[in-house]
């Protein structure tokens, strides 16, 4: 079962219950002598049942640390959500990767990948603080226009990439169908075809995913109202109280990606929080910049 529905990145737990006792299984027929009557154990019953915990069930601890970034640091080798960790009185960000999960998908990843929380925050507030003051708020603005804009130079690559993946497949198709009329081996034509139409699935399916998201992209004067209704906040930022920066930086749609074989976290804000490729700032979590 999962510890929290609402955020899967806390994990689960493997739970264990005793059925009720309207499920119980009795024996109508006596056919050993019972060790005590019926009215001793209904009396141990009522003692036991005063004695349950009211708490969480056993293996369910919930945390009473709060965690600024939660649900916001995204592991950059396997892509998973980092889960938080409490340790030396400090929170971390935690991805935990079997090594052979890594063998089976192929891809390097230590076993585990710590992020320390105090590494990132400073960075994050000075960069909030300074693309929201009142000189910056137009610059600003223009950026996220820009990025949402359905011109989006990353957009348009990645739109004729996937028409020319199609066109190719489509010329593929129609060699391979060619082939199997001269009279080619059907069942090497049949994998062709197989293989040149997943292809081609693929790549519609990404054309699909980028037009898609392009329509739900925000106008310049809906992104002004949002960065201007928020300006108030970035300049408190620094000292609101944890649970307070945290909803802050849920209602700024941050995503934080942290790279563990440089050091760095990608920082990105999503107002619109649909944007496939939303625009961001990288910098080092330990020195530098």
């Amino acid at each position: 079962m999962l510890l929290d529905i609402d955020d899967v990145a806390l994990g689960h737990t493997t739970k264990m219950r005793w059925n009720t006792q309207d499920k119980w299984i009795i024996s109508q027929k006596i056919v050993h002598t019972p060790l005590i009557d019926d009215d001793t154990f209904a009396r141990a019953q009522d003692i036991l049942n005063s004695r349950t915990r009211t708490g969480p069930a056993h293996g369910v601890r919930r945390t009473r640390n709060t965690y600024v970034l939660r649900g916001a640091v995204i592991c950059a080798a396997c892509r998973r959500k980092m889960q938080g960790h409490w340790a030396h009185d400090q929170a971390y960000y935690r991805c935990r990767y079997p090594t052979e999960y890594a063998l089976a998908n192929r891809i390097h990843h230590p076993r585990n990948i710590y992020l320390r929380e105090t590494w990132v925050l400073a960075p994050l507030d000075d960069w909030l603080a300074t693309v929201f003051l009142p000189h910056r708020i137009n610059d600003t603005i223009e950026l996220m226009a820009a990025a949402a804009a359905p011109g989006h130079d990353s957009d348009r690559a990645t739109i004729e990439r996937a028409r020319a993946a199609i066109a190719e497949c489509d010329a593929k198709l129609a060699t391979h169908r060619a082939a199997l009329e001269a009279g080619a081996d059907p069942s090497v034509i049949t994998q062709w075809i197989t293989e040149t139409q997943a292809r081609r699935a693929r790549a519609e399916a990404e054309l699909r995913t980028v037009t898609k998201d392009q329509g739900a992209r925000m106008s310049r004067d809906e992104i002004a109202c949002l960065v201007r209704s928020i300006g108030n906040l970035a300049a408190v930022v620094r000292q609101a109280e944890r649970e307070d920066k945290a909803e802050i930086y849920r209602q700024l749609g941050l995503t934080l990606t942290y790279d563990s074989g440089k050091q760095k976290v990608l920082a990105e804000m999503d107002l619109n929080q649909h944007s496939s490729a939303p625009r961001g700032l990288p910098v080092r979590v330990r020195g530098g910049t």
